[in-house]
């Protein structure tokens, strides 16, 4: 999973430069370019998040197999549904809500600068119009 994150971290990136490359190239109206990272952005900042939740899903799973195989418990041998809260550790405690993964360090310096920017752009044309 963290590679998923990784690699598409990358694809993000180089899909940013290139785009905004050819539309500053190409002389495009700002608006393009606004919604275009808008767009690009709030696609792939959801996407990453969803890998992040789902591998956090997947490291609770596991935490449970341990205990529960090392105390004979055979239940669930094939389940890899990682939403099962049957085999999480203290499930009660846990939330995996995708806002915590969204607004998590790592994601949210990374994304949030260039939505930031990409609405400021869409307001300035709002504004200006």
């Amino acid at each position: 999973m963290a590679d998923c994150s990784f690699k598409l971290k990358g694809w993000y990136i180089s899909l940013i430069t290139i785009a905004l490359t050819l539309l500053i190239g190409q002389e495009c109206k700002l608006s393009i370019i606004g919604l275009f990272m808008f767009s690009i952005t709030t696609v792939f900042w959801g996407l990453d998040s969803f890998f992040l939740k789902t591998e956090t899903l997947y490291r609770w799973k596991y935490d449970w197999v341990i205990d529960a195989r090392l105390n004979g418990n055979m239940e669930n041998l094939y389940d890899l549904n990682p939403m099962n809260r049957k085999m999480w550790k203290e499930a009660d405690k846990k939330n995996p809500c995708i806002i915590k993964y969204v607004l998590s360090k790592t994601l949210l310096p990374f994304y949030g600068i260039i939505w930031l920017i990409s609405v400021a752009i869409i307001i300035y044309i709002v504004l200006k119009y």
